[in-house]
């Protein structure tokens, strides 16, 4: 995002609540399909949620991302192993969804600002990484990349070292979570990513046109786009397809429906 864009966005920014969008939950009848990706342990099972969540299955354990929008969008899936969350806004990070869910038994990996704000019951399921660390857990590995916005500013909506974006290793795949991000150099500079789920919503993250460069740059076999819901509607995700496929057909971009409960 340019800079005066940002400028302008932030002063929007400011007068809205911490969850970036208002919450309605897919129901197991709405949601979207999942997808089957083979790795060397086995299928992962990609099932689309709602915004920036998702749920992975893979090699007998599940694997929530940021659970958002209520329990009800979660209807169906196995408990999750672990939970993955990216940042302390409230479409990350929603206690009352993680309420009404089974995370009794899970571990929560989180930054350091996620760990802060969790209500106490979960303190001794997290696990703290911050940018640049890594940990080995069930099989998988799981590495925290950087993620904020451009340019740099302590007043902008994501600050760098705040939030975690996630690369997990399953089966020798490396699955790229972009988080809440703009087309950073640490994403630009990604290597043999198989799959990535890549944000683009203003004024938030990024527009179209910087998520498809950042894409081009770090070529995934398959990309999904998500978290495409900000202050003006829906990302025009269908014209991140056509522009990442006009400079390289060989990269697989898939459309889901994050929002099916909008439609």
């Amino acid at each position: 995002m340019k800079s005066i864009l940002l400028t302008a966005a932030l002063a929007a920014f400011a007068l809205q609540a911490p969850a970036q969008t208002t919450p309605t939950a897919a129901t197991t009848t709405q949601r979207a399909a999942p997808d089957q990706i083979p790795t060397s342990k086995g299928p992962l099972t990609v099932q689309p949620i709602t915004h920036g969540s998702v749920v992975f299955t893979w090699n007998g354990k599940t694997i929530y991302v940021d659970p958002y929008g209520g329990a009800a969008g979660y209807t169906g899936l196995a408990a999750p192993d672990v939970v993955l969350i990216t940042d302390i806004h409230g479409d990350h990070l929603d206690p009352k969804t993680l309420a009404g869910l089974s995370v009794g038994k899970a571990l929560m990996i989180v930054p350091q600002a996620v760990a802060e704000k969790l209500p106490v019951e979960y303190k001794p399921q997290v696990r703290i990484l911050r940018n640049g660390q890594r940990l080995d857990t069930l099989g998988m590995t799981v590495s925290a990349i950087p993620m904020y916005n451009l340019p740099e500013a302590a007043d902008a909506p994501h600050t760098k070292g705040r939030g975690n974006g996630y690369v997990l290793n399953m089966g020798g795949k490396n699955v790229y979570l972009s988080g809440d991000t703009e087309d950073i150099p640490e994403m630009r500079a990604l290597k043999n990513i198989d799959v990535a789920f890549v944000c683009m919503n203003l004024p938030y993250t990024m527009d179209v046109n910087q998520a498809a460069q950042g894409v081009l740059a770090f070529k995934p076999g398959i990309v999904y786009p998500y978290h495409y819901r900000g202050q003006n509607g829906l990302s025009d995700v269908a014209a991140f397809k056509k522009t990442v496929n006009a400079a390289n057909k060989k990269i697989d971009v898939r459309l889901r429906n994050w929002y099916p409960a909008a439609q």
